[in-house]
């Protein structure tokens, strides 16, 4: 059974750094892409990135090229998403999701994901 548990949110100032942590089970994770997302209140969820399921090739929304890199570490079964020069409007709770195959040059929105952890919440503010 797939399963997927965001850990490492928290409140931090702007200028910050968090790094998200994505535990995953159930499925070989070199087959699947793992991509993060983030919703904020009375906002739809929305793609931050992803990371491929062969290559490790990764994928970034505009507003986060720079400050966030996604990876993954497959012998702790898990991926990561560092947060750098964290910025107010960063504010959400943030999701992991998975999905068998591979991906383009974009982020896939949430549609094209089939599993999803139960978020963690990420606050910025001063």
């Amino acid at each position: 059974q797939v399963h997927l548990v965001e850990s490492g949110g928290g409140s931090v100032q702007p200028g910050g750094s968090l790094r998200l942590s994505c535990a995953t089970s159930g499925f070989v994770i070199v087959d699947y892409v793992i991509g993060w997302f983030r919703q904020a209140p009375g906002k739809e969820r929305e793609a931050v990135g992803c990371i491929n399921s062969d290559d490790d090739s990764t994928y970034y929304v505009e507003s986060v090229k720079g400050r966030f890199t996604i990876s993954r570490d497959n012998a702790k079964k898990t991926v990561y998403l560092q947060m750098n020069n964290l910025k107010p409007e960063d504010t959400a709770i943030y999701y992991c999701a998975t999905s068998y195959g591979k991906v383009g040059y974009d982020p896939p929105g949430p549609e094209w994901y089939d599993y999803w952890g139960q978020g963690t919440q990420v606050t910025i503010s001063s």
